[in-house]
């Protein structure tokens, strides 16, 4: 028997906060979809789950080991490290179509990232850089 053994009813389904999300996917499939659109209803889903959304969280708060850590991040990798932090990546169809971004919010869980702080920063270094950009009104 697997060393690993979770139960399924104490992991928080991101699934059930995906549905708009997916949704979206199984149109784009059909349809042009608008990546903005994406990005918003991805950030919805976060929103609802952690409070923050992954605009709230700088790259470089991350350590050179979790950057590889998800670089090299693979389906069933990304699966059982949810699931270890008590999330389920997996709805009716199969693995989320969006499950490295939601193992990036995780990651940043974990690691203590999410915070009012970090947010602050993260908003003013997103302003700065549309600020500095040519034909942009602040």
């Amino acid at each position: 028997m697997s060393n690993i053994a979770f139960d399924q009813f104490a992991l928080t389904r991101i699934a059930d906060f995906a549905r708009s999300l997916s949704r979206l996917h199984q149109t784009a499939r059909r349809f042009a979809v608008d990546h903005d659109q994406f990005d918003r209803e991805f950030n919805a889903v976060c929103q609802s789950i952690w409070g923050y959304t992954i605009d709230d969280i700088s790259d470089e708060l991350f350590s050179p080991e979790d950057h590889l850590f998800l670089d090299t991040l693979d389906e069933a990798h990304a699966r059982i490290f949810a699931a270890e932090q008590g999330y389920d990546l997996v709805d009716e169809a199969g693995m989320l179509t969006d499950w490295w971004g939601f193992c990036w919010m995780i990651l940043a869980e974990k690691r203590g990232l999410l915070t009012a702080e970090n947010r602050a920063a993260a908003r003013a270094a997103i302003e700065e850089k549309y600020l500095a950009a040519p034909n942009v009104t602040g």
